[in-house]
């Protein structure tokens, strides 16, 4: 087994329950540099390292190479893509302007893409009055609202299946899509757990037993775009990484859009009238790129004995 405090400095950020250990991944140069333009949530001198931007590809003063080394290819000035196949999204893809750890930033870790938990009003969900009171019984470690690491109520922290809209809303590095002619089955590296998607015409059931990942069936509503529309998710789970909460009523639709060949766009949308008084974008056009043939994704999986550990190192016991 890898050892574990070694582990923690790369992968806590993965298990997400600690600001602190966040920080401890990202490279810090000797003179701190001033963070101009961040969100409220990111203000003020005890935010500083809750919000240092996580490396991504590319941000290297090194020709040639990224972040981490790597050697990257420069793209063919004038270079195209070439036109996306007909009803067909199959093949691994990985978010574009991600790093390897699975962050994008600030919004990779503060909740749900396009509606980050920043203090910012426009972020805040349309919660109804139930929403809003099931949202505040919830303590996430991350985002406008976040409680010490000891006082967290996600259940990821008790290594639960994040469950479905989560998947796509919390750490989103890439995954692989296989198509049959009647259904379309989503690999997730974390925890090596996957979906399937029935695309052979079949309506979603009204009384759906509740499972981790819902029940989801999708159709081509063109060429190049695939629509996919799920219920039944657990109402233990969480909608992503800020807490956001829903119920049994919850409708999610994802949007796979393939732009071209070599790219996809992902836009989920909640639909929850117990929740939230209308539907809201909780992904809007996420880029996906489409990854070669013999690409490997990382594997990150919940280990009940290692988040002990992790505990027993981050967690400040309550008094009480």
């Amino acid at each position: 087994m890898q050892n574990f405090v070694a582990r923690a400095m790369i992968m806590v950020p993965v298990l997400m329950f600690s600001s602190f250990a966040h920080a401890q991944t990202v490279p810090q140069s000797s003179e701190t540099k001033e963070h101009k333009g961040l969100p409220p949530i990111c203000q003020g001198e005890a935010n500083r390292f809750n919000c240092a931007s996580a490396p991504v590809e590319g941000q290297t003063d090194e020709p040639g190479v990224d972040f981490w080394g790597r050697p990257v290819t420069p793209l063919v000035n004038g270079q195209k893509s070439a036109a996306a196949p007909r009803h067909d999204i199959s093949g691994t893809w990985q978010v574009d302007g991600i790093d390897e750890f699975g962050f994008r930033g600030i919004l990779g870790v503060f909740g749900a893409g396009a509606m980050p938990s920043d203090g910012y009003p426009e972020h805040e969900p349309p919660y109804t009055k139930e929403g809003l009171e099931a949202y505040h019984r919830n303590k996430p470690v991350f985002g406008i609202d976040s409680v010490p690491a000891a006082q967290a109520n996600d259940p990821l922290k008790f290594c639960d299946p994040p469950g479905f809209p989560r998947d796509d809303l919390h750490r989103l590095t890439s995954v692989q899509l296989l198509q049959t002619p009647l259904q379309v089955i989503i690999l997730y590296p974390r925890d090596k757990h996957w979906r399937v998607i029935w695309a052979d015409g079949r309506e979603l059931p009204k009384d759906a037993d509740p499972t981790w990942d819902g029940y989801s069936t999708g159709k081509w509503v063109d060429n190049t775009t695939f629509v996919v529309q799920t219920n039944g998710t657990d109402e233990r789970t969480w909608l992503d990484n800020a807490g956001r909460p829903h119920s049994d009523a919850l409708r999610v639709e994802e949007r796979f859009h393939r732009v071209d060949h070599n790219h996809m766009e992902l836009t989920v949308t909640i639909d929850d009238p117990k929740m939230y008084t209308k539907p809201w974008v909780a992904l809007d056009k996420q880029a996906l790129k489409l990854q070669p043939p013999d690409f490997s994704m990382s594997e990150t999986r919940c280990s009940p004995s290692e988040m002990a550990t992790y505990d027993s190192l981050v967690s400040t016991p309550i008094v009480k």
